[in-house]
């Protein structure tokens, strides 16, 4: 039963983070829609994680929705994609911002909730 709920939250969080894509401009110096969507789901598994969840609702929302909402191969391909297109700058800022700002927002969340 629990990995049917983990399929379920993924695909709700896949299908979050498709639609963000695609009405969240991007612009090529700073993919706002990948750092939006990390950003959030580092938010909302600080506030599961702090909060008291049984198993499974942890693993709906938690393992499922925030894994399928968030991604890191997305994240590390624009970070090289922006260098390939001798965009150093913005894609330092990019990796340094979404590291700070994912890292805040999980503390953020969990301090909200514990």
């Amino acid at each position: 039963m629990t990995v049917l709920l983990v399929a379920l939250g993924g695909a709700l969080g896949a299908t979050t983070r498709y639609l963000t894509g695609r009405y969240v401009d991007s612009y090529r110096s700073f993919p706002v829609a990948t750092f939006l969507v990390n950003v959030a789901g580092c938010l909302i598994l600080g506030l599961l994680s702090g909060a008291s969840l049984s198993e499974q609702t942890f693993a709906l929302l938690g393992t499922g929705f925030c894994g399928g909402l968030t991604t890191y191969s997305t994240f590390a391909v624009e970070s090289v994609g922006l260098l390939r297109i001798r965009r150093a700058l913005p894609s330092v800022v990019y990796v340094v911002a979404s590291v700070a700002a994912g890292l805040a927002a999980a503390w953020l969340g969990f301090r909200l909730t514990s």
